[in-house]
Formats: C-alpha cells, structure tokens, sequence
C-alpha cells in the first residue's frame, strides 16, 4: 500500500472505529457535522483579522502594491482562501483607495454557507476562481488542511497514529511510499524514536492547486509555521474550542489545527515552472513593510488634539498586538508570486529575504 492511502484496517489492539487522525480531522471539520460547517470561526479563536482592523489595510495595501506590479489590470482579483464569514474582504474593500476598489473583484473562498447580509458584490465559492489576476490570500486557512500524524517507534520507524473519536490514539502501520518520502525530505527527524511528525503532504497539494488558480500575480499565505531546519519534535497538533486550548479529539465539537510545513508547500508549488520561489518573512516584519508600526504617538500631542492622541494611541497598541514576536507578530508569510514580480520592498528593487530551502 502506498503511503496517503486508507488502511486496510487498524491494527490489533485498536477498536474498529479507530483511523488515521487524516480521515478523521477531515470528517471532524467538514463533514456533515463538522466544526467549520456549523460554527464561525471567530466564536472560538482570535485571528489578525479580528484583532484589529489594521490587518485589513495593510492587506489592502499589499493589494495596491500588487496592482501596481501587475500594470492596473481591468479586473482587479482578490481571493481570501478560508474567508471564514468574509471579514477579512469586508474591511480590505473598505480600506482600498476607490480608484482600486471600483477595479476589485472580491471572491471568498469558504465551504461554510455565504453568511447573510454579506455584501454582494464578494463571490462566495468552495473553489478558488479560474485565471483570476491579483492577489490570493489565505490567512490560517492550511492548518486547517487536515494531515497525517506519524510517530516513531522505539526502532526509528515511523508509524501512522490511529485515533478514535474520543482522542484516543494507537500505533498503527509504519508511514510508506509518499508519505515516507514526504518525511525523508521535510521532516527527518521524524526517525527519531518517540518523534512525532504531521504529514504536509495534502497541505502542499492543496496550496500549490490554489496558487496555479492565479493567471498572475501573487499568493500569500499566513499561518504559525516551521521549516525544515528547526522542526518541533513532537509535532504541533491541537485543538481550540469557546476561546481555549484544548486536547484534539475529532467530535465535531473543537478545530483542529497543526502548523504548517510552509517552506514544503512553496516548494511544491514552484514545481508547475509559472510560479516563482516562495519567501519567508515573519508577520511581524511583513506588517511593518505595510506600514503597521506599534510606535507610541508623541506625548505631545496629548495636550494638542487629546481625542487623535488617544486613537493613534489605541492604533500603536494594536498594531503592537499584530507585530508581537511573542504572539501574532510569530506568524510567517510565505509571499509566492506567479507570473509576476514580487511587489515592494520584496521585489522590484527591493532585498530578497533567503527563499525556503528544499
């Protein structure tokens, strides 16, 4: 049996319901029942977008870059992948200049219903749209990719974990074809007895299917990552619920999330020969580049104008929240560009960041 496939059954010891934690994330989260298809996102994690409306406008701003890159096409695209109730398109569309806007093609891309009252002028899809030129951005939406986990025996030999729908988990068949190439590649210290890995593979198709949706212009995708230089030993898997960390079972009843293995998922999307080298940057420079600077306002201006200095001050405080290299400023950006230069200040003239080895 090749590596990604089903297993024939679980191995003895294992109750009949026990699968990969693939199978079963992908039912947890998207099945008839699942957690993304009967509640909003925002009820139970925070993300940038929800922190402060300064998320939006620096995207909004990339947006504006990439135009300028791309020579002002007619139809300008934007498509947020994994748009959650399409919070993030309402405030980039209401933070572009209206010369831009009035070219912006807004597309959601989400399995969820469209939420009511959401402007009609964002498409709503489970697909990203067919030669869209612009921007694709995708802001949590691979850890949320269901994965394989492997964990290695007391022999080196990495193993599928089975879980069941409590969260109990067992050992189950060792990791081949593929998915063991997979990890001689991007993960090897998964070798290691008692590693445990999250198998990016899906992540990587997944990624580099939505990138060639782009004619041209540039994918970015935001999430709390790792490379290959500094895997987290134990892998990464969790689950949120109401707010809270919590233990990952796949009831329903929680998200379910890994980081990801982005440098993996730039890699295989540069493999179609139309999309250029991903790069890596933290969110917390990526913002700063896009002008989000948690600088405190000039004490000054208190006695001047005491209303601008206390909303500059709130502004500084959450742009602080974006960019704290110990909180949201962690996350990295991989900027992808297809068909297209990199916008300022990573392209066009300005430095290249190392692209992500592989």
């Amino acid at each position: 049996m090749t590596g990604g496939g089903r297993a024939a059954g679980p191995p003895p010891g294992a109750p009949p319901g026990a699968r990969r934690w693939r199978e079963a994330a992908q039912e947890a989260l998207y099945g008839p029942e699942g957690f993304f298809l009967r509640h909003a996102p925002a009820e139970h994690f925070r993300t940038s977008v929800h922190a402060s409306p300064l998320f939006a406008r620096a995207v909004a701003g990339l947006l504006v870059r990439v135009d300028e890159v791309l020579g002002h096409p007619r139809e300008l695209a934007l498509v947020d992948h994994g748009a959650g109730r399409g919070e993030l398109l309402t405030g980039v569309l209401a933070a572009l200049p209206g010369g831009v806007a009035a070219r912006t093609r807004a597309h959601a891309v989400e399995r969820a219903p469209r939420p009511e009252g959401l402007d009609p002028a964002i498409g709503w899809s489970d697909a990203p749209p067919d030669g869209a030129v612009g921007l694709l951005f995708a802001n949590e939406w691979l850890d949320d990719v269901p994965v394989d986990v492997a964990e290695a025996d007391s022999g080196g030999v990495p193993r599928y974990v089975l879980v069941d729908r409590d969260g109990t988990e067992y050992a189950g068949g060792p990791v081949t074809g593929r998915d063991a190439d997979w990890l001689a590649r991007w993960w090897p210290s998964a070798a290691e007895p008692g590693a445990r890995a999250e198998i990016g593979r899906p992540r990587d198709t997944a990624w580099a299917a939505a990138v060639a949706r782009l004619e041209r212009g540039l994918a970015v995708a935001v999430d709390y990552a790792h490379t290959r230089a500094a895997r987290p030993p134990l892998g990464t898997l969790t689950g949120y619920r109401d707010g809270r960390q919590v233990p990952p079972v796949p009831d329903g009843r929680c998200d379910l999330t890994a980081h990801v293995a982005l440098d993996a998922c730039a890699a295989e999307a540069e493999r179609d020969g139309a999309t250029g080298p991903g790069l890596l940057v933290t969110q917390r420079a990526a913002l700063r580049a896009l002008g989000v600077d948690g600088a405190r306002p000039p004490l000054e201006l208190a006695s001047r104008d005491p209303g601008g200095y206390l909303r500059r001050l709130a502004a500084a405080g959450e742009a602080a929240e974006l960019t704290d290299p110990a909180g949201l400023g962690a996350f990295t950006w991989l900027l992808q560009p297809r068909r297209a230069p990199l916008p300022p200040p990573w392209g066009v003239g300005g430095s290249r960041p190392d692209r992500p080895s592989g």
